[in-house]
Formats: structure tokens, sequence, C-alpha cells
């Protein structure tokens, strides 16, 4: 199908439908993440140990190669996420659900760019002959570089563009009709705390505490959409009044 036909569709559909499919792709890109991170990054990179971290690396390698896998799941499930959510909020405010969709996609495009460097360790640690000018000291450390790199390019660019994002989401539900406006206040709060990732020693002073807003804005969110979905003839009513 085409990128213009599946927009179509995508338009077509109705507001109920678009939130309930909008809570599935959510929860997947939720679920393929904890996945990544607590069954994956945790488990297998040991931090300022570059020797463990390689033979963990090497020890699991479907496990890793399957965690890239999960990291392209995720960033696919919320650009469709992004796409479905403008429509949804295209009639509270056309031009702030533009800016956040801007926002969502270039916070996916900057953490799949990042997730390449995951692969690097397979290639530095693979035997190929032309990596024999390092010793196996250099890479393992260089390995442990470009994940520190990843890692680095995630939350204090990625996250920041995400948590722009959630802000301008979080707004747009507080304007609108259909859903309710704590659930806005949730997803502004947890917008606002993804923008701290700006100041990495602000983020390390409040760990863990910097992720509860999101983690309770998105899921409760998620939750929301898959369960209720949005009072139908509210939006209706504000589409209508917006012109659309």
């Amino acid at each position: 199908m085409s990128t213009s036909a599946l927009t179509q569709r995508i338009a077509a559909a109705s507001p109920r439908l678009k939130a309930r499919v909008a809570g599935v792709f959510y929860l997947v890109t939720i679920l393929t993440r904890m996945f990544v991170e607590i069954f994956v990054r945790n488990r297998l990179v040991v931090s300022d140990d570059a020797a463990a971290t390689a033979t963990n690396i090497m020890a699991h390698e479907p496990l890793w190669r399957l965690g890239f896998a999960g990291d392209i799941i995720a960033f696919a499930s919320y650009i469709a996420l992004t796409a479905l959510l403008y429509e949804l909020f295209k009639p509270v405010n056309r031009s702030v659900s533009l800016g956040a969709a801007f926002f969502s996609l270039v916070a996916c495009a900057v953490q799949a760019m990042s997730s390449l460097f995951h692969l690097a360790p397979l290639v530095l640690l693979g035997g190929s002959p032309y990596m024999s000018v390092f010793t196996a000291e250099q890479s393992q450390a260089l390995a442990l570089v470009f994940l520190r790199l990843r890692a680095a390019a995630y939350h204090n660019i990625g996250l920041v563009f995400f948590g722009l994002y959630l802000l301008l989401v979080g707004i747009l539900i507080l304007r609108s009709t259909f859903l309710p406006r704590i659930l806005g206040v949730l997803m502004a709060l947890a917008g606002l705390s993804y923008v701290l990732f700006l100041s990495p020693p602000l983020v390390r002073s409040l760990q863990p505490y910097i992720l509860v807003f999101p983690g309770v804005g998105q899921i409760s969110l998620t939750l929301w959409l898959l369960v209720i979905g949005v009072n139908a003839q509210r939006w209706t009513q504000q589409a209508n009044a917006a012109g659309q």
C-alpha cells in the first residue's frame, strides 16, 4: 500500500477507531522499548567494564541483534502513532498538531540513527581481518564508546524532541473536548520531564524520579485510547466547529 493510500485510509477512519489503533501502536512502542532496555541493554552492557560488555554481547549475539530489531519496531510504531494522533488532534489546532508531529518525527529520526551505534560492537568485535590493527582491549573500549554515544544521542537529543512532542500533545488534550483534561496535564508533565534531559547533570540528580511522569502519563494515555478511545460525538462537534 502506498503512503498516500495509507494516509487517506487513516483520515477516513472513525475517530474512535483511530484512537484505539493509536493505543495499539503506543502499547507496541512501550513494550518493545521495555524489552530492549531491560532484557537486552541492561542485561548485557556493564557500565565502565568494556571487557565484560564485549564478552556478554558476543556470547548473546542473537539477543543483541534482536534488540536492534526491537528498536526499529518501536520507531516504526511511533511514526504510525504520530500520524494517528495528528489526525485526531487536527480539529483542536491544526498548526500545533502539525508542530507536534514534526518534533516526533525528528525524535524518531535521531533515535533511529543512534540505534546504528547498537550494531557497532558486532563490527568491532567480530574478528574481521581489517580490525587486526586494534588490540582486543582497544576494540572492546571502542565498542563501549559507541554504546555511550548511542545513549547520549538517544537521551540528550532524542528524548528532548520527544519531550516537546509530549508537551504539545498535552496542550492539545487540554484544549480538546473529547479526552479527559487530566491526561493532558500528565502528558504535559511527561514532556517537561523529558525536556530536562537537555541538562545531564540535572537529570542525574533527579534520577529515578524524573521518569515518573513520563511513565504515568504515557501509560495512562495508552490505556485510555485502548479501552475507551475518544468521545466521537464531541470530536465531530469540534471538527465541525473547526471547519474540518
